[in-house]
């Protein structure tokens, strides 16, 4: 018997003598917790977005819009990139009343007018498809209509987040959204603030990889 062999019967030895080995009983009540309430969750999002540059406005359902509209207003955008075939972006463009501020909707692919979305856009509108109110962090789903480039190249990145569908935690969020049944996103984003980085002598740069600003428009 060489030693290997030697080595491995006392392995085989030993784990007979202990009954063999199995595994702890699976405890994932520490992914289930905390359980708030609607407007502790909203509470909790915020205070965990705010302190990393993240804007935050409450507003309606029907009027959502003009929010959007006064935002960009304030802001000094020249235009807005909305998802071509998205209800949002369908019903922006019925109801926009900034003459000044075009909206672009693009059907051709990306890399058609690259130059035109790195130089030329100013802000994109998004939808997503939660938020977990834990870590403050949006969900984001890409879709044809709404390519990731739409969350990481325009300087200002705008978000819709439907209040009802803001969890808890990410446990929270993959039983609600049936993750498991229906499938999980190809390419969910979690996104937790604008783009920041710092350099070696630890400066904080907001901007330099991605939006400089996130505005999420939370929908009561």
């Amino acid at each position: 018997m060489n030693a290997r062999d030697a080595i491995l019967q006392r392995l085989y030895q030993g784990r007979e003598q202990q009954g063999g080995f199995e595994p702890p009983a699976s405890d994932f009540s520490v992914l289930q917790r905390p359980h708030w309430n609607k407007t502790k969750k909203l509470e909790r999002f915020v205070q965990a977005m705010s302190p990393v540059h993240g804007e935050i406005h409450s507003t309606s359902r029907d009027n959502w819009h003009l929010l959007l509209q006064q935002l960009v207003r304030d802001k000094g955008l020249r235009n807005l990139w909305i998802g071509n075939g998205t209800p949002h972006g369908s019903f922006l463009a019925d109801h926009w009343q900034l003459e000044q501020v075009p909206l672009l909707q693009r059907t051709q692919p990306v890399n058609e007018w690259k130059d035109e979305l790195f130089n030329d856009v100013a802000a994109a509108l998004t939808g997503s498809l939660g938020a977990i109110a834990e870590t403050g962090s949006l969900i984001l789903w890409p879709t044809p209509a709404e390519p990731r480039v739409m969350s990481l190249v325009p300087p200002v990145h705008f978000v819709l987040l439907d209040s009802d569908r803001l969890y808890a935690t990410l446990h929270e969020t993959i039983q609600q959204e049936g993750w498991a049944k229906n499938g999980m996103p190809t390419n969910a984003l979690l996104i937790s603030g604008p783009s920041k980085t710092a350099d070696i002598e630890q400066t904080l740069a907001y901007g330099v990889h991605g939006p400089r600003e996130l505005v999420v428009l939370v929908l009561e």
